[in-house]
């Protein structure tokens, strides 16, 4: 899939939380779950979850490498929740479903309140269709391939009066 690289973050996200099948350089096949997909490079970040507990396999498939993204099988919030598990630190707190969706509130009504344009996009927030901000909508969490951008909204986000100062980071 010559086209993965011109994909856009937006686009690369409908893969987040699922598992694949990406068919790499040399017809090299590797199977497991997104956990994302790094905006500059491409790459796609997979988990293999082993079936007795076992301690899951993490794989960097490099995104000059990426010929074809399957997808197997829609995640779901169990999935999503496993897959966040194995990259918070131990000890990170985590927010419930109730403080995650009135920080993406919060965060929505800062920025077009700071006349920016942002939109919902499932579980995101899209910022004027460059940038991204992921749950729990920190500044840390925001993407975007232009760093300009980024570092504004940034700014923006850590601003907002409505934001909890402990915010922990990537929980």
């Amino acid at each position: 899939m010559d086209t993965w690289r011109q994909l856009k973050p937006l686009e690369w996200c409908k893969y987040v939380n699922k598992e694949v099948k990406v068919t790499a350089h040399e017809k090299q096949q590797h199977h497991g779950w997104v956990f994302t997909v790094d905006p500059v490079s491409a790459s796609i970040v997979l988990v293999t979850f082993q079936e007795k507990g076992g301690t899951p396999t993490v794989r960097v498939v490099t995104g000059h490498a990426v010929q074809e993204v399957e997808v197997l099988q829609e995640g779901n919030e169990e999935t999503a929740g496993r897959l966040r598990v194995i990259f918070t630190p131990p000890g990170a707190h985590t927010l419930g479903p109730e403080e995650v969706r009135h920080r993406k509130e919060s965060l929505r009504l800062w920025l077009e309140k700071n006349r920016i344009p942002v939109e919902e996009k499932g579980e995101m927030l899209c910022v004027a269709n460059v940038l991204t901000v992921s749950a729990p909508y920190g500044a840390e969490d925001c993407s975007s391939s232009n760093e300009i951008i980024l570092a504004r909204v940034q700014s923006l986000v850590e601003s907002n009066p409505d934001s909890t100062p402990d915010q922990p980071a990537n929980s």
